[in-house]
């Protein structure tokens, strides 16, 4: 079975994927849907049927000082509405603080065209939110 990463945002929800044995993650796609969950939860039931996800992590956009922004509100929203499509589907949050960050230095460093930039940011948070989730299960030992 396998992990689905989300970077839930306003106009775009990056996705990864990790491998069936959950050690690695890969990005997947970056859904553009400016602000209409239904084009988001069609993709993901498609997503969740196609690769057997049984674990969905979710990034919860905490501000720096550990507050919660106004995002973290409708992201929890966006969290009810997958709890009711997909009861089936574990659902795991990860503060996602430093993904956007790290993705904007990783593409840096792969010298990424600015305009491919906005197409790939979410996609490569994802990866850093599931990333973060299965090096959290690895290192308390538990594979649930």
């Amino acid at each position: 079975m396998r992990k689905l990463g989300i970077d839930y945002g306003d106009a775009r929800v990056g996705l990864a994927i990790s491998d069936e044995l959950g050690i690695t993650a890969q990005g997947l796609e970056t859904i553009h849907h400016d602000g209409n969950d239904k084009i988001v939860l069609k993709r993901l039931e498609e997503i969740i049927n196609e690769y057997k996800v049984d674990t969905i992590v979710i990034g919860i956009p905490i501000n720096m000082d550990g507050t919660k922004s106004e995002r973290v509100e409708i992201t929890e929203n966006f969290i009810h509405k997958l709890k009711c499509k997909f009861n089936k589907v574990q659902l795991e949050r990860i503060d996602e603080r430093l993904t956007t960050v790290a993705a904007h230095k990783t593409m840096n460093l792969l010298n990424i065209n600015k305009n491919k930039k906005r197409n790939i940011v979410d996609t490569i948070s994802a990866v850093y939110i599931l990333e973060t989730y299965m090096d959290k299960i690895k290192n308390n030992g538990n594979n649930t």
